[in-house]
């Protein structure tokens, strides 16, 4: 068993727990073919966790004595022959796995879509006949023909059994080269289980008319699905375009472009080594402490997250994680409405994980975790260096000189601890870096890069929903829309949410109460029951904050907190909200969500759009819109919050053949949590490594 009972299932977990279930399947029932799509640990339940640790469960308490804790495992596996899917728990018991529970789910329900199915269909489409052919009309030869599968969401011409991927043509027309360059002008419908096209689709394009861009089928009915299942499109197939836009450095040079001169070599130096510390996957550094997990739908995953003030161990975080996100993409032409991808819960962040390269990915002195999950046949499949923990130099911590004459002053630098990892979702790269920091923020960063999805234009054609990054390339206009759930535990797991409104005063410039004019005001409300929080209205500037009522600053008199800070990633949904993404993803119409924590024998409240994601046509029972309704009081309740944050995408000939990286980042800060600046105690510190660059000059 393992050392901490959050670690994830180790290799050899994973190989045991299913074939545990293979042997249990047959033996009690008709399933005759299957293949697992997911295996990962079931948590156990919170308060045993933090009795297992010894954090206190309230300020000033002693920790709960500890219980015994039963290691549980979930798999989700597929009956090939039926296409149904099941469920099934396993408990661990003196270093054996036993099944508790066989679940048939509800049909059409459907695990995340598998990496090995997302590779497969590659090969299954290149030596389809009809795909061939239609290929061959615009001079494309079998080998030269790439797809991406995307889940296709939502299409009710076929039925619930099929496991379904829409995918997204290219053609490659030279070893590595930039297939995203050649998009190619029909889609596929491919059914995962069977192996096999089901139907071939040519999205309309749009004619330029003195009124604009006009679809040339403006028909907007779905087209039936013809008895070899193939849709004849009535227009002009469309020849793709061939100019290479390489992003591998030896391939442009090859293309004739020349690099600039590099940089001066610039090294992350640490002559006695790293400052935190690792016991099994509990890490340490600067007063915090923290559990690091992965899981194959999140990724990373934090939990138990504290900071040790002046010998206090003060609880911050029970669990935080990225647990949804959605690709809503802008162009209303059939099946391009199709187009909106939950890449956590269709594919899995973690499951998409990149290995990380020591001195390219992360710079310095770097350890490294692995990362597991399952594959069709009951193994594991391991990611090296999936999680990255390093050491950053961050700027200026603070700072202050005093400006009279002979004054002194100091510096005092920046560092914090970054425990990130990169996923990759076909065309684009998601790099997640948690950050912790000496003054006791957190904040996690998502950088967006990667290649733009693209759609073949016509040559003229000029589609109102995207951009032309290049000759007859598409890059439609999208969004990235994330949910972070957190789940709190400001000194201990009672606390309250806290909206603050900072608005103008109420009394016009002139009056006592607002003499010159120039007041503000902060109004708290706690927020009593579960809900969806709203924008601010115009004029208003809106925040939140997570707080404990057991525990009050001494000077302040606020409880004391830690802020949720969205405000440079706050998005709002642009789709209707009645339209196929606001059905299927309505966690994107609010940007904070709360609720009260609800444990339960399969993991309890978790998924915003829902456990099970695949060709859903709107979010189940189990969904984060869904739980508010209960309206359960969340006043000094353990709480989850939910977080949703963004882009919008205008897509740039910049963002061209590969898009500089964007930024997005959500700040934890504690406020009236310490009685004063926690950061006042670290060292100043004297890079003897730094010297004068430019003829000799110093900075005074």
């Amino acid at each position: 068993m393992s050392l901490h009972p959050l670690d994830p299932l180790t290799p050899d977990e994973i190989v045991a727990v299913c074939a545990v279930v293979r042997k249990h399947v047959v033996t009690t029932t008709d399933v005759k073919a299957l293949k697992f799509a997911t295996c990962y640990l079931l948590p156990p339940p919170k308060k045993a966790v933090l009795a297992f640790l010894g954090i206190p469960l309230a300020p000033g308490a002693k920790p709960e004595a500890p219980v015994s804790i039963t290691r549980k495992a979930e798999v989700d596996f597929i009956d090939l022959v039926t296409g149904r899917s099941y469920n099934v728990i396993l408990s661990l018991h003196e270093a054996v796995w036993s099944v508790d529970t066989l679940d048939l789910l509800d049909e059409g329900a459907q695990p995340a879509i598998t990496n090995e199915e997302l590779n497969y269909c590659e090969v299954v489409i290149r030596a389809d006949e009809r795909v061939q052919q239609i290929a061959k009309d615009i001079g494309i030869l079998p080998e030269q023909l790439y797809c991406e599968g995307w889940s296709i969401g939502y299409d009710d011409r076929f039925a619930v059994s099929y496991r379904l991927q829409q995918c997204m043509m290219f053609a490659r027309f030279g070893q590595d080269e930039n297939h995203y360059a050649h998009p190619l002008d029909f889609v596929i419908v491919y059914d995962s289980n069977a192996e096999k096209v089901l139907h071939i689709e040519y999205p309309p394009h749009y004619k330029n008319t003195p009124n604009g861009p006009q679809l040339s089928n403006p028909d907007t009915k779905l087209p039936e699905l013809g008895g070899d299942h193939l849709a004849v499109s009535g227009r002009d197939r469309i020849i793709p375009p061939k100019a290479p836009f390489n992003f591998l450095s030896d391939l442009m040079q090859a293309d004739g472009q020349k690099l600039r001169e590099a940089p001066k070599p610039l090294h992350i130096v640490q002559p006695e080594g790293v400052s935190f510390k690792l016991d099994g996957k509990q890490l340490e550094w600067q007063n915090w402490k923290m559990h690091i997990g992965f899981s194959p739908r999140e990724g990373v995953a934090l939990s138990t997250v504290t900071y040790n003030d002046h010998g206090e161990i003060r609880p911050v975080l029970y669990r935080a994680s990225l647990a949804e996100m959605v690709v809503p993409y802008a162009a209303p032409e059939y099946p391009h409405g199709r187009k909106f991808a939950f890449d956590s819960g269709e594919y899995g962040m973690g499951a998409m994980a990149s290995e990380l390269s020591l001195g390219c990915d992360c710079l310095g002195q770097i350890h490294y975790m692995d990362g597991a999950y399952v594959l069709h046949d009951g193994t594991a499949h391991v990611i090296k260096n999936a999680i990255c923990i390093h050491e950053e130099d961050a700027g200026v911590l603070w700072k202050h000189t005093d400006f009279r004459p002979n004054g002194r002053g100091t510096t005092i630098r920046r560092r914090r601890l970054v425990v990130s990892m990169v996923s990759t979702l076909a065309n684009y790269e998601y790099i997640f870096n948690w950050m912790f920091y000496q003054d006791g923020t957190i904040e996690f960063e998502i950088r967006l890069t990667g290649v733009l999805q693209v759609y073949v234009a016509a040559e003229g054609e000029n589609p109102p929903n995207g951009i032309l990054v290049a000759p007859q390339v598409n890059a439609q206009y999208h969004q990235h829309i994330f949910s972070v759930r957190v789940d709190p535990m400001v000194d201990g797991l009672n606390n309250s949410l806290i909206e603050t409104d900072i608005t103008p005063s109420p009394f016009p410039a002139g009056s006592k109460e607002n003499h010159a004019g120039n007041a503000f005001i902060a109004t708290d409300t706690i927020v009593k029951t579960e809900s969806g929080r709203d924008f601010p209205p115009l004029g208003t500037e809106r925040r939140w904050r997570v707080v404990n009522p057991a525990r009050t600053h001494y000077s302040s008199g606020q409880h004391a907190g830690y802020s949720l800070n969205i405000r440079t990633a706050t998005v709002q949904l642009m789709t209707t909200h009645d339209g196929w993404v606001g059905k299927r993803a309505p966690f994107t119409k609010k940007p904070v969500w709360v609720v009260k924590d609800v444990e339960g024998a399969k993991g309890g409240r978790v998924w915003p759009a829902g456990k099970y994601v695949p060709q859903t046509k709107e979010a189940p029972a189990d969904s984060v819109s869904e739980w508010i309704k209960g309206e359960k009081d969340i006043e000094n309740e353990d709480l989850l919050v939910y977080l949703t944050i963004g882009a919008t995408h205008i897509p740039r000939p910049e963002d061209w053949p590969v898009m500089p990286v964007e930024h997005l980042s959500i700040v934890f800060k504690p406020i009236s949590f310490f009685k004063y600046n926690p950061s006042m105690d670290v060292p100043v510190s004297l890079d003897t490594h730094s010297v004068p660059a430019l003829n000799g000059r110093a900075c005074h």
